[in-house]
């Protein structure tokens, strides 16, 4: 498939605020993932 984009990407987007907002999505997703272990471990911990 043809790519239709330049080297430089789309002068519309901006890459910058995009990549800022991966980070922050993927960080919350490993934190929210090791949260929600941990709160698994703690309950299996207490009420067992």
């Amino acid at each position: 498939m043809a790519d239709h984009h330049s080297s430089a990407g789309h002068p519309d987007m901006d890459y910058a605020e995009h990549d800022k907002t991966y980070d922050m999505f993927v960080g919350m997703f490993k934190w929210g993932t090791i949260a929600c272990v941990a709160l698994v471990v703690f309950m299996a911990v207490t009420l067992l």
